[in-house]
């Protein structure tokens, strides 16, 4: 038997490859945009693709289902509740989906979308029971998918909760590999483990072992946000075919495109482009941040330091439904500083009096502790309260490590406003160094 799981570690999505070495045949499970890593895996095992299964229509990333069609003719099945608009074979509870001597089991499991199903995988030459399960958005490791993004989120967690014991219905010691890991938004507190087992989430996840109600109460009343371009990513995924796109242009001014800056910080805050916004490549879950910064439907010139960093970051961005990407800036002007600090920059700073402290990390995270008297906006809406932070200026933007305190002050720079971010460090490191802080608990916490 084939089998290898595919994980975007920016995204925290997992794909899969299954097949049956022996026949040459295999299949693709939830295909990121980026195909190029399946075909070189299948030739690699002397295999060919021959079909794409969708567990769900996705609402974090844009799905390669259509660049496989297109560009090698491959069919894909999905459940009909996912009123795809692209030719499909529907997928029905209890199918049974064959590669040579591997079975694939349909599972129906609604919840976090009516569509959603999971894949009960059999090795015939093994024996005629599962020995794995593609959870998709269903079981995660340690936690469950969230029921908010497609339905009600009250009816979603209902069906959920029936799909998650339905699945318990599998024995012990099959394995469960999701569809998403940690760093997604798709679901909460799942850990970074990439499989686990029926029998430990039946021991060990608090979510399948709750009563139906409990559940419920738990799991639709989440504050998370929402993956940015959900919109727009679910329509791409249920529309028409999506092609390859075409090849990053070298650009010699940006014109009407948003400038995004993808070197460090810290190459940034020594100069860059007018209004440019700071998402550097390496931090980690690069395409998230940048999708929540990028204006809607905003054309975008990127900066980069290399055409390796540069590609990078299209790949990223390409893979939250960003798709109008002019190309790469080859020499932008560089006329802007954003100047960063230090704790001890902070510390002065408050001491004299000069500064409003705007926190940009999430609600979640304030309450365990926040310097007193700063604000709390966290970085993904800082541009929609450009206008109230202008009378708190100037601002020093703080998160727990720097990343995404740089992300927002470039951000509000671009909108005129003063501000600088603290760039190594946050507020933890502000605590332990004896800084002021509050603790705070929510009502009901």
């Amino acid at each position: 038997m084939l089998f290898r799981q595919f994980v975007d570690d920016d995204l925290g999505c997992a794909s899969y490859l299954i097949g049956d070495e022996k026949a040459g045949e295999a299949l693709v499970v939830d295909p990121a945009y980026a195909i190029e890593q399946y075909l070189e895996e299948a030739e690699r095992r002397g295999a060919q693709i021959v079909r794409t299964l969708e567990t769900h229509t996705h609402a974090d990333h844009v799905s390669g289902h259509g660049r496989l069609a297109l560009e090698h003719g491959v069919p894909v099945s999905i459940h009909p509740a996912g009123e795809a608009e692209y030719p499909f074979d529907p997928l029905a509870d209890g199918d049974l989906v064959e590669i040579g001597a591997v079975a694939i089991r349909v599972l129906h499991t609604p919840g976090h979308r009516p569509e959603h199903c999971c894949f009960a995988v059999i090795d015939r030459s093994r024996g005629d029971d599962p020995w794995l399960v593609l959870t998709g958005d269903s079981l995660l490791v340690g936690s469950s998918a969230r029921p908010d993004l497609a339905v009600e989120a009250v009816d979603g967690a209902r069906d959920l909760h029936r799909s998650l014991r339905s699945l318990l219905e599998l024995g012990d010691g099959v394995e469960v590999y999701p569809g998403h890991v940690a760093g997604s938004l798709c679901g909460a507190q799942m850990s970074s483990k990439a499989s686990t087992t029926i029998g430990f989430e039946r021991r060990f996840n608090h979510a399948v072992s709750e009563d139906e109600q409990a559940f419920v109460s738990e799991t639709s009343s989440s504050s998370a946000p929402r993956p940015p371009n959900m919109d727009r990513i679910v329509t791409l995924n249920r529309g028409p075919f999506l092609a390859a796109p075409e090849p990053l242009s070298a650009l010699e001014d940006a014109g009407d495109a948003v400038v995004v800056d993808v070197r460090s910080r810290e190459a940034f805050g020594a100069g860059h482009a007018p209004g440019a916004l700071n998402v550097p490549v390496t931090d980690s879950r690069f395409p998230t941040k940048a999708a929540f910064v990028i204006p809607d439907g905003a054309h975008v010139a990127l900066h980069a330091t290399t055409d390796a960093d540069a590609e990078r970051a299209a790949r990223g961005l390409r893979a939250v439904g960003i798709l109008e990407l002019d190309g790469r800036l080859l020499d932008p002007p560089a006329g802007e500083l954003l100047q960063g600090l230090e704790l001890d920059d902070l510390e002065r700073l408050l001491a004299e009096g000069e500064v409003t402290v705007l926190d940009v990390r999430e609600k979640d995270e304030r309450d365990e502790g926040y310097i007193a008297g700063s604000r709390n906006i966290p970085y993904r809406l800082v541009r929609a309260w450009a206008d109230d932070l202008r009378a708190a200026q100037p601002l020093v933007t703080i998160c727990s490590s720097g990343s995404r305190a740089a992300i927002a002050a470039s951000v509000l720079a671009a909108e005129g406003i003063e501000a600088r971010p603290v760039i190594h460090g946050g507020v933890s490191d502000w605590a332990e160094r004896g800084g002021d802080t509050v603790a705070f608990r929510r009502c009901g916490s």
